[in-house]
Parts: structure tokens; C-alpha cells; sequence
């Protein structure tokens, strides 16, 4: 790091210089060196003419040296001033590289980064935020009052590189006037597509059918082995329908679904109109849908609405699917149900906690496919995330609008 410090030039340039002869002492001013000039020039050989060049260059250096340190000085002035207005930003850990960039090209901000593609660890987060008056953070960063009491009072915007924010301590963050940035739109799509993924994998049985042909088990053809479940004539429950919601609808009807159901805290006509989908209760829903997806917002409304009441409510005969928060659903149940036939199989790609232990009972199940939280992860999306993310940063931090700010 370059340190420059105007107190060392000024302690250099001070030091006394050896004694000169005394025909080198310099003039008073340019009139007592233009008359010393005239008078050598007269023939005073008690000066030598050479004296008089000598005179004027010293003088002129002294002039050029204190005008290089007044310039120094205001150098100096203006950098102090623009460290200043530096903001520190504290990201959580790598992102792609087209957000990466636009952080980097910021001018106005100090990036203090942990360089790595694991979660950090939490003594390393409150060491680093200290101070911040930006963090980037991540679905798996844990902001709460104890993070937001080490970052101090200079922290001023919070970007989730996300759209869910359940990680975040909202009501303190709101208490601080603390502004929030998520990166909502850009990945429904993605989400949409691994939704849909998830529930063929599910009800064909095709990670069990890939595992059946690397252990031997695929001996010959039989009429009703590895049998599943179709989408044709089918009726499709959407716990949910917003962004992500209705994106799933459209990709699974040109299956040939017979019927679209959804839940919701309020009807949403224009939205259902596409899909011709029908309002219903949560109840009505499970009883009815022989595919059950998940795509609705973490809210206190809607933790564990998927219980052992709804489980028991399905269809023997009934695919869940889960793509939007792991605490929508009360786990426990979820494997209770599966495990005793109440339902036949689910497709998780959000769990609790995340990641799940490798001996967590459901992964011991055969009629359960959980994936690791994956459902934005297509290059594409993470970068728009990531650029989404840089700019709600940046934006927050000038005190202008962010592209995607998250209304306290």
C-alpha cells in the first residue's frame, strides 16, 4: 500500500545545507542581484560576474521548490478528501465475474472481499463488516442484530444476492434505516425449468432407473417395472402462484394437464386466466391435485403449511414438490408420509437445514429426490443475479434508486 506523508518532504527540504563561500550567498531580491549584475558589469572585481547567474538560479530553484510543495500540500489535501468519501463494501464471498467487474470499476468504494466459493465463517463476517458501509451478501450469510451491531453506524445498504431474504434480520435492519437490495425476475425462469425437472425426475422414478442400471438391477423388460406417474390428464396444485408459480404452469402445460388448482392469500385472476386455474383452499388442494407444487414466499403465513394435516389430506397416488423454502414444510412429516405410503413420492430442492446431513432420514428413502438447492444455478441467471446485486449495492450507496430494492 503507497503512504505519502507531506510532514517527510517538509522534514527533507528543511535540513541545512553546508556552509557556501560567501560569493555564492544568494541576492535579497532580483533588484540587489540586477544591481550586483551592473556593478560587475562596471568592472567591480571585488564580485566576479559569475555570481550573479549563480544568484538568480538559486533564487529560482527556491521559488520552482516551494511552489512543488505548496502543490504537494493541496495533492495531498485532496486525497485525504477523496479517502474520505471511499465507502468500504464487504463482500461475502466469490460471485460471478460480471458482477464481480462492476464492483471493481466503482470508484467510490474500497472492496474488501472473502475469496472464497464456501460460506464464511461467522467470526471472519463479524471481523470483516466492521466498519462497512455496504455488505453483499448471500442466501447463506446470516445478517442479525449481532452482525449489524459489528458493522457499526456507518452501514447503510445490505444486497442479498437472492431472492429470498429469511436470512436476513429485517425488523433490525428496518430499526437502523437500513436499505435492501434482492435480485428478484431474473432467475424465475431457471427456477421454473429445475421445478419442472424435478417433478419428472420424481414421479418417472429416474434417479432410482439410473441407479437400477448402475448396480444390475436392470435384469429384463416387465410390464411393471420402474413404473411412475404422468402429467397427461392430471390435475396440478400451485401453492402459490406468483412470478415463479405461473412460469412452472406454462412449462407443464403443454404436457397435457387436464386442471391447474392454486392457493394463495388472495385470488389472482389475471394471473390464473393463462393456465384457466382454479382458486381453491390449501385443503381442497391436496385433496384434489395429483401433483403438489411449491413456489409461494417464505412469510410467517406460510411456514409449515405443509404438514402432517396435508400430507394426510393427498393422494396415495400423489407427487410433492418443493422449490420454494425448506421451512414451508415440516419435514418430519414430509418423511412420515413418505415412508408409510401416504403419499408416493417428493422432490425437494430446498431442505432444513441446508446442506442436509447425509444421515437425515429422508435421504434414506428411495420415493424421495432431494437436490441441492440448485434451482437458479444456470450460468446465465447467477451472473444476472450478480449484476443485479452489484448495482442495488451501488445504487444504495449514492442514495439512489436501487433496480430491486426490498420495501421495509
Amino acid at each position: 500500500m503507497f503512504h505519502f506523508s507531506l510532514a517527510a518532504c517538509r522534514c527533507v527540504l528543511s535540513v541545512a545545507p553546508l556552509p557556501a563561500p560567501s560569493y555564492l550567498v544568494p541576492a535579497a531580491s532580483h533588484r540587489e542581484a540586477g544591481a550586483r549584475g551592473r556593478t560587475a558589469a562596471a568592472g567591480d572585481s571585488s564580485l566576479p560576474a559569475r555570481v550573479v547567474t549563480v544568484t538568480l538560479r538559486t533564487q529560482n530553484f527556491r521559488i520552482r521548490l516551494a511552489r512543488l510543495v505548496n502543490g504537494l500540500d493541496l495533492l495531498l489535501q485532496g486525497m485525504r478528501a477523496a479517502a474520505q468519501r471511499i465507502m468500504k463494501v464487504f463482500v461475502t464471498r466469490r460471485i460471478p465475474h460480471e458482477g464481480q467487474q462492476l464492483l471493481a470499476q466503482s470508484s467510490d468504494c474500497s472492496i474488501q472481499q472473502w475469496d472464497s466459493d464456501e460460506p464464511m465463517p461467522r467470526p471472519e463476517l463479524l471481523k470483516g463488516i466492521v466498519g462497512a458501509h455496504g455488505l453483499l451478501c448471500l442466501l447463506s450469510d446470516k445478517v442479525d442484530k449481532e452482525v449489524l451491531d459489528a458493522a457499526g453506524a456507518d452501514l447503510k445498504v445490505i444486497s442479498t444476492l437472492s431472492v429470498g431474504f429469511d436470512h436476513l434480520a429485517l425488523d433490525e435492519i428496518k430499526k437502523r434505516g437500513i436499505r435492501v437490495g434482492y435480485t428478484p425476475d431474473v432467475l424465475t425462469d431457471a427456477t421454473a425449468e429445475l421445478s419442472v425437472a424435478l417433478l419428472l425426475a420424481t414421479c418417472r422414478r429416474l434417479p432410482e432407473a439410473v441407479e437400477e442400471v448402475k448396480n444390475g438391477g436392470w435384469k429384463s423388460w416387465s410390464p411393471l417395472w420402474m413404473c411412475g406417474y404422468g402429467l397427461s390428464e392430471s390435475t396440478v396444485g400451485i401453492i402459490g402462484l406468483g412470478r415463479i408459480g405461473q412460469a412452472i404452469g406454462r412449462r407443464l402445460k403443454p404436457f397435457g394437464v387436464k386442471k391447474f388448482l392454486y392457493t394463495g392469500r388472495q385470488p389472482r385472476p389475471e394471473s390464473a386466466e393463462e393456465l384457466h386455474a382454479e382458486f381453491v383452499s390449501l385443503e381442497k388442494l391436496a385433496e384434489e391435485s395429483d401433483f403438489v407444487v411449491v413456489s409461494c414466499s417464505l412469510t410467517p403465513e406460510t411456514q409449515g403449511i405443509c404438514n402432517k394435516d396435508f400430507f394426510e389430506r393427498m393422494k396415495k397416488t400423489a407427487i410433492f414438490v418443493n422449490t420454494s423454502r425448506g421451512t414451508v414444510v415440516n419435514q418430519d412429516d414430509l418423511y412420515k408420509a413418505l415412508s408409510s405410503g401416504q403419499i408416493a413420492a417428493a422432490g425437494l430442492d430446498v431442505t432444513v437445514p441446508e446442506p442436509l446431513p447425509v444421515d437425515h432420514p429422508l435421504l434414506s428413502l428411495k420415493n424421495c429426490v432431494i437436490l441441492p438447492h440448485i434451482g437458479s444455478a444456470t450460468y446465465a441467471t447467477r451472473n444476472k443475479m450478480s449484476v443485479l446485486a452489484a448495482n442495488n449495492l451501488l445504487a444504495g450507496l449514492k442514495g439512489e434508486e436501487m433496480p430491486s430494492e426490498l420495501k421495509l
